[in-house]
């Protein structure tokens, strides 16, 4: 039932998909960049258990009326798009004030402390209200799921697998970052990077919110 002749190709899309750059990706390097290995992790995980959430929403239909019900659709779209530049508006605001996520602690640059439930949030709220994730899975999971399958466990199966490789993809993303954080903490270079992310999450948001 779960490991047929279709999971090859699905291990194979679902890694594209992931390692395609996206405002997951951003999200994880510029938390990261705040925070820290922490920070970048629990943001991570919490990306990717928003994947539970489409798979259970796709295997019970509610993607479906959601798709054919355009209020409902056009109000999740407006979340995601006024999540996305809130977040986005925030890394702007630390770029205009000049305070990254970084600070001077006893004479070394050192990331900020930032809440376990602040990751968590940010990283499952940009999963869950992206109205693309809800297409996506509705068009894509049933693909890999036969008649014979219980709907439900076999899509919570796929996104366990999706779970896994983004997990995996991600925190090769947070030790990149890492490496390189000696240069990320330049004062310029950590206003620039605040300023670029910021400006791509708000433009994220305001193209979601006016994509038809």
């Amino acid at each position: 039932m779960f490991f047929d002749s279709y999971l090859w190709a699905y291990l194979l899309a679902i890694t594209l998909l992931t390692v395609s750059p996206g405002v997951d990706t951003l999200l994880v390097i510029r938390n990261t960049v705040r925070g820290g290995f922490r920070d970048g992790v629990l943001t991570s995980v919490a990306i990717c258990l928003g994947l539970f959430v489409h798979a259970v929403v796709s295997a019970g239909g509610i993607s479906l009326i959601l798709m054919q019900s355009a209020w409902a659709f056009s109000l999740l779209k407006l979340a995601g798009a006024c999540y996305l530049v809130w977040l986005g508006g925030k890394s702007l605001y630390a770029a205009y004030r000049g305070v990254s996520g970084l600070k001077l602690e006893e004479g070394r640059i050192r990331h900020r402390r930032v809440s376990a439930w602040t990751s968590l949030r940010e990283g499952f709220l940009s999963n869950v209200l992206n109205p693309k994730t809800v297409v996506f899975y509705m068009a894509f999971l049933p693909q890999f799921i036969q008649p014979t399958d219980p709907a439900l466990v076999k899509s919570l199966f796929l996104a366990g697998l999706h779970f896994v490789i983004a997990n995996i993809w991600q925190l090769i993303l947070v030790l990149m970052v890492r490496r390189a954080f000696n240069w990320l903490s330049r004062p310029r270079v950590g206003r620039a990077f605040d300023s670029l992310t910021g400006s791509v999450m708000v433009f994220f948001g305001v193209r979601l919110g006016f994509d038809s």
